[in-house]
């Protein structure tokens, strides 16, 4: 299978691309310096020299801050790119599966007691990001009704080796470590803790998206979850005792958003494709912190 992998060589794409291969796939990279998803030529061009099997489609704006920062980047990036590149397909690859790459954030914030998130959930985005994600996620089922072979897969956190400190996790580690190597003081910067997320390893994320390639797992919407919910503070304690590292919790207002809860239920991919998590958190927050400290003593 020859898969084109846009946003190839962000966060999720680097672990992706290697992930393809071990299966016997052909990933086709592609980043925004090769490709602009928003320059239907340019998407022309790449699906007729590439001729894919699958699409993946990654590149986008990512952060929820980044794009609360700069929300006509974000519909730019998220809405039109994902436009164009469905339009491209439909002209250039028609009998390829794509994977329109959306986010848990579509829910938007559970009401307390509520159970997981399911894809029968109303959408109810609450950020320019979410908002984004959530236009991409209804025109690829407009698409999908037209006959493209279209999974709109929303999921939900996800963090480990190489993602940004612009992320929760990977920039508690980053101050952490920075504490540990006596670089900074022992004072850490956080938002709100008291929202509760649902967290996977990425791995385990990408792992789900190459099942999903799988033209038996039929074409809708699937989260990638884990159904459980944590407190970020309750992950932030956990990492700190794993790594050893106390310090004073400060909270910054650049952090900070109101208290919410984003959880998933995966039971559609589960009886889709038999995929489950397998990497324990514990497991998880270690990667992400041997990580920064491979990152920040090299530097």
């Amino acid at each position: 299978m020859r898969v084109l992998v846009t946003g190839a060589a962000g966060f999720v794409g680097s672990h992706l691309v290697p992930a393809l291969a071990a299966r016997g796939a052909t990933p086709l990279a592609t980043d925004r310096e090769e490709l602009d998803t928003t320059d239907p030529e340019a998407l022309d061009a790449a699906l007729a020299r590439e001729r894919p099997d699958a699409v993946v489609h990654l590149a986008a704006v990512s952060s929820v801050a980044a794009a609360a920062r700069e929300p006509a980047l974000a519909f730019r990036v998220n809405f039109l790119g994902a436009r164009a590149l469905l339009a491209a397909v439909a002209r250039r690859a028609p009998r390829a599966r794509v994977l329109l790459i959306g986010s848990g954030e579509c829910y938007g914030a559970l009401p307390t007691g509520a159970p997981p998130a399911s894809e029968s959930a109303p959408l109810r985005p609450g950020s320019p990001y979410a908002h984004t994600k959530a236009a991409a996620d209804l025109l690829g089922a407009a698409w999908a009704a037209r006959g493209l072979d279209v999974v709109r897969v929303r999921a939900f956190n996800h963090t480990g080796p190489g993602q940004s400190d612009a992320f929760v996790l990977a920039g508690f580690a980053r101050q952490l470590v920075e504490i540990e190597l006596h670089v900074s003081e022992p004072v850490l910067s956080t938002g709100n803790l008291e929202s509760t997320r649902d967290f996977l390893d990425v791995r385990d994320v990408v792992e789900a998206y190459a099942r999903l390639l799988d033209s038996r797992a039929p074409a809708a919407a699937y989260n990638v979850a884990s159904g459980i919910g944590v407190r970020v503070g309750e992950l932030l304690e956990r990492l700190m005792r794993q790594m050893g590292v106390r310090a004073e919790l400060r909270v910054e207002p650049a952090r900070w958003r109101p208290a919410d809860r984003s959880v998933g239920d995966a039971r559609r991919l589960r009886e889709a494709t038999g995929w489950a998590p397998r990497i324990p958190l514990e497991q998880t927050l270690a990667s992400v912190a041997e990580d920064w400290r491979r990152r920040l003593s090299a530097s």
